[in-house]
């Protein structure tokens, strides 16, 4: 369990998250993941790196249970500088990243699917951002990156999730496939990718980062610094106590 880097092949890395029950990463699980991606990423031998993770769903975001059960804000502000980090960590990473995605992609796995350079997805992957529901704001900036302004916008208020089928209609992800093929399918994108030279790739990714339109580091700064107000307002704990309470009973059973 935890994160780990895998080489199933020449050229390919695999970084893999299993967190269970939902894959929602602790505070010091969004620092191993960004390690593990930085250091996959600046592998001599890698051309590309997946993203992937085992269990029912891609990722649910931060380990609630956890901010609630923390005096203070440490864990919040741990929250809000790990997913940062590890958010970055995909964005910056040295080779193009395929995020592998299935079943949820929420909150945060929507920042980290939302920095990948390519997505496969699985026919039964939604993803979303809940984060009104559960007292929280960020990750917009990368929401923004899958759908139109109008939509994501919509998504944004009403928490609403979106399909991987309706996501490839608008361009962002690549290719949807049954849940057992998710990984081959990954793999085959990722080996199409490192085909090509690796000097050539780092370049590339250096270039299209450089010509992108939103500064995606500052922009999600910028929203936490929102996330950190709802806190301090009482508004924020409030809802996730009440989401904390309502899964309770639903993940014993899980």
């Amino acid at each position: 369990m935890g994160v780990s880097v895998s080489r199933p092949e020449e050229g390919v890395r695999v970084v893999m998250v299993d967190v269970p029950p939902v894959n929602a990463l602790p505070v010091q699980g969004w620092y191993d993941l960004a390690d593990a991606v930085r250091t996959a990423g600046a592998d001599p031998g890698a051309r590309c790196v997946v993203l992937a993770a085992e269990g029912r769903g891609f990722n649910a975001g931060v380990d609630l249970k956890e901010m609630q059960r923390t005096p203070g804000h440490t864990a919040l502000i741990g929250a809000n500088r790990g997913c940062y980090e590890a958010f970055a960590a995909v964005y910056d990473c040295e080779v193009p990243v395929v995020a592998a995605v299935q079943g949820f992609c929420l909150g945060g796995g929507v920042g980290l699917a939302g920095n990948a350079d390519a997505i496969v997805a699985s026919d039964d992957a939604v993803f979303g951002l809940p984060e009104l529901d559960r007292g929280a704001l960020g990750a917009a900036t990368h929401l923004a990156r899958l759908v139109p302004a109008h939509l994501m916008r919509t998504l944004y208020y009403t928490s609403r999730t979106v399909t991987a089928q309706e996501l490839r209609a608008h361009g962002s992800v690549w290719r949807v496939v049954p849940r057992a093929e998710l990984r081959a399918a990954a793999l085959e994108l990722a080996r199409e990718i490192a085909a090509k030279d690796g000097t050539l790739l780092r370049l590339a990714k250096a270039a299209l980062n450089g010509i992108d339109p939103v500064d995606v580091r500052r922009s999600y700064r910028f929203e936490q610094g929102f996330t950190f107000e709802a806190n301090l307002s009482g508004v924020a704990d409030r809802h996730r106590e009440a989401f904390v309470a309502s899964r309770e009973p639903r993940e014993e059973r899980g």
